[in-house]
Parts: structure tokens; C-alpha cells; sequence
């Protein structure tokens, strides 16, 4: 059955009425058995209301701040948006950056696009090529019963089309498809040369269960990624879909969708993407960046493209993990109690910024986390670092997208503490 707006409001409404329970980390014990909605009404302080460490939050003012930024940017750049969802995977944040702007949603595999649908959303553009035959008939079926769903792939083989075809057999809407350009040698996915592109696209026009409709790419992938490469590839994808248009390959179609854009580059797509000749017909330029929703203390804090463009604002991380001290061996050791299996840590080890005792906040400096086991950080102190058994650690997380999926209903706080909102996540 398709997944109309009706029945994404209804499901979007009803994650208020999950019960809290012992699935849900970090939440109040006492709380078992409220529903969601009733426990986030009581409006309970983080460190007061019963909350257990380790207990990830995210902050209310941040995430309304980043939500706006992306927003305001995208309409000065006269650039669509579709946030990579796959950052979170939280149909509340889907909404939100929905009832922003956005044109839709960005994931990455089709049980993502699975959770998405169930929400609601009506636009999805899946940044990867799709040849599970299960997925693709799924995917023909909810575009066969909702004739407002917009579903677009990417294709990036002469075999991937074959596969796709096959399985796409008997549906009555074919399956938009953009020609993915790889980065480059030794990127990520994606066809290698304009050539092979050429041959790709000659593939989908020879089928009638997809629909070329543009080309796009992921530049965060160019290798010894700098400003030039960025945009030179990025030039290349332009040109891409003119000589594609100059061809004839989007006779037919609606407008023409060209599509880049992660988290550390988008400033060069805006650049380039401006600069999108005339073509046949109306241009979607598609921005896809994704981390900006919580951001983080890690490494988009480094690569953000605000960085290099500060007039245009800056997005402020918005997560913030607490766990308490449980060892102190030594004058300049400490554990606290959350590791690999709360924190992110592919990229970047959290980064201490305050401790927090029954005397309120005080600085950390002196105190930093030089490891994590699965359920401990490892802490080095300075000394006259008055660090005790008991005394709660804030630390900011590096990598959004290994921070949301390792927490399934995630406390919104407000500044002064007050829990608002409790967001549910889905992997």
C-alpha cells in the first residue's frame, strides 16, 4: 500500500504514543510504561528528572538554528534541497527539514526508503544504483498506487540497467534514473568516463522501465579533494548534462535534474551549479547535504563549507553525550561509562567540553578522552583537575551519522535542561 500524507501524519503522530521501556537508553526508569508524548509533557530536567548515563541529547535551540541555516541558504542559492536522510534517519527531522523547504529526501538503500514512505515523504532520491529485484518491485509498486510519489536513482553500469529491467518488468510507471559520475580513479561508485556515461544512458534509453532524467554525483569522493578538483569535477558533471541534452536524452521529461552536494563541499556546488547554462527545459538543481542537521564537534566542525564562507553563517554542533565518572585510578586517569557502542568514533574521539557535579557546570580544560572501549572512555586529566567518582562528563561527537544510529529515541533539551521533544530514529 502507498504511503500517503494522511497516513504519514497518522504514523508521525502516533510515535508519541510508543511506550517508554527498556528498549530506549538513558531514559528515566521510573518513566516506564508513560507513552512518549506524556513523558516528554512533563518537560523533566536531563540532569534531574531520573535520566541515566550514558544519555545522548540533542539541543532544541541548535537544531531549529542549523534547520533554518540550510533553509535560508538553499533559497539564496536558488538550489533545491533533499538532505541526505541517511545522516539521521528520524521521520521527525524528515518533516521538519520538509516543512522548511526541502524539496525531499535523500537515503541511501531501499529499507530506507521503506522507513521514509511509511512517514510519508513523497519525494525521494536514492543516491545509490538499486539491483535487489525484491527492492525494485517494492519500489515499482509504490509508484504504480501513489501517482504523486517522485522516486529517483542513480544508474552506473551497463549491467545495472539490465538488472534494474528486468525486475521493473509489468510496472506501469518506469523509474527515474540519473547517470552517477564517479569522482574520479580510485573514488567511491560511479562510471569512470564521459565514454562509459554515454553508454550507460544508450542502456536506459533502451529499456522502458527507466527514465533518464539527469546526472549526478557525490564530490565529497574527488580525490586529494581541494577547491579546484571540487570544481572541476563538478564542472564536468555539468557538462555532462548538457552534451546529454544536446543529444536528446531528456526528451520527454519534466525537467532536467542534476544533483550533487555533501557536507563539506556544498559552497563549490552553489558556485558551479549557478553558473548551469540554459538548457532544453526547467533545471533541478539538487543539493543533498545531510550533516547539517545536529552538525558536530568532530570532523564537519572542520570541513564545513561556512569555514571558507563565514558571511554566510556557521551551523553549531548540536549534540552533547553525558556519561558519569566511574573509575578515578589515578590523579590522571578517568573512566566514565560510554564507549564505542554510544559514542561515534570512526572519524574523530568525543571531545570533553564540560563536567558537571552537584555544584553545577565548570570548565573542562585539563580533561580529554584519549580512547574508548565498548563501554568505557578512557579520560586523561591534567593535574589539580578535580575530577570525582560521580561527577558527569559532557563531550561533543564527531560524525552525525554514526551518532544518530546508535540511539533510538534521542531527549530534545532546551538550554536550561528542560527535555521538550523525544526524537525517534530507524536503521
Amino acid at each position: 500500500m502507498a504511503a500517503d500524507s494522511g497516513t504519514g501524519a497518522e504514523r508521525l503522530a502516533a510515535l508519541a504514543d510508543e511506550r517508554v521501556d527498556h528498549r530506549f537508553k538513558g531514559l528515566p526508569p521510573d518513566a516506564d510504561g508513560l507513552t512518549v508524548g506524556e513523558l516528554a509533557a512533563q518537560r523533566r530536567n536531563l540532569f534531574s528528572g531520573g535520566f541515566t548515563t550514558p544519555v545522548l541529547a540533542l539541543s532544541a535551540e541548535r537544531l531549529e538554528h542549523n534547520l533554518r541555516l540550510m533553509e535560508t541558504y538553499s533559497v539564496r542559492h536558488g538550489l533545491a534541497f533533499a538532505p541526505h536522510g541517511k545522516t539521521s534517519m528520524a521521520p521527525q527531522l524528515f518533516q521538519r527539514q520538509i516543512e522548511r523547504g526541502a524539496w525531499g529526501i535523500t537515503l541511501a538503500v531501499p529499507h530506507q526508503v521503506r522507513v521514509a514512505r511509511a512517514f510519508g515523504v513523497q519525494r525521494v532520491f536514492l543516491a545509490n544504483e538499486v539491483v535487489d529485484a525484491a527492492a525494485l518491485k517494492w519500489v515499482s509498486s509504490q509508484l504504480d498506487a501513489d501517482p504523486g510519489f517522485r522516486f529517483v536513482c542513480y544508474v552506473d553500469s551497463v549491467r545495472g540497467v539490465e538488472l534494474m529491467d528486468s525486475a521493473l518488468r509489468g510496472g506501469r510507471r518506469p523509474v527515474d534514473v540519473v547517470v552517477e559520475l564517479a569522482a574520479g580513479e580510485g573514488a567511491r561508485t560511479g562510471v569512470r568516463t564521459e565514454e562509459e556515461c554515454v553508454a550507460v544512458a544508450d542502456a536506459v534509453a533502451g529499456v522502458d522501465t527507466l527514465r533518464l532524467v539527469g546526472v549526478a554525483g557525490y564530490e565529497g569522493e574527488v580525490p586529494d579533494a581541494d577547491s579546484e578538483r571540487v570544481h572541476g569535477w563538478l564542472r564536468r558533471l555539468v557538462a555532462l548534462a548538457v552534451d546529454f541534452d544536446k543529444d536528446g536524452r531528456f526528451d520527454g521529461v519534466e525537467e532536467i535534474v542534476v544533483s550533487a552536494g555533501g557536507s563539506a563541499w556544498f559552497d563549490a556546488v552553489a558556485d558551479v551549479f549557478a553558473g548551469i547554462p540554459e538548457l532544453s527545459l526547467p533545471v533541478l538543481k539538487l543539493l543533498r547535504s545531510g550533516a547539517y542537521v545536529s552538525h558536530d564537534d568532530g570532523h564537519y566542525r572542520k570541513i564545513t563549507p561556512f569555514n571558507r564562507v563565514p558571511e554566510e553563517g556557521a551551523l553549531q554542533p548540536a549534540f552533547r553525550l553525558w556519561a558519569q565518572v566511574v573509575s578515578r585510578p589515578s590523579a590522571e586517569q578517568a573512566f566514565v561509562n560510554a564507549g564505542k557502542r554510544d559514542a561515534a568514533y570512526d572519524l574523530d574521539l568525543p571531545e570533553v567540553q564540560v563536567l558537571r557535579s552537584d555544584e553545577g557546570e565548570r570548565s573542562a580544560d585539563g580533561v580529554a578522552v584519549t580512547g574508548l572501549s565498548d563501554q568505557h572512555a578512557w579520560i586523561r586529566t591534567a593535574e589539580g583537575v578535580g575530577l570525582q567518582v560521580g561527577d558527569w562528563v559532557g563531550m561533543g561527537l564527531s560524525h552525525p551519522c554514526t551518532s544518530f544510529d546508535k540511539w533510538e529515541l534521542i531527549p530534545v533539551v532546551e538550554q536550561d535542561g528542560t527535555v521538550v521533544d523525544y526524537i525517534r530514529t530507524y536503521f
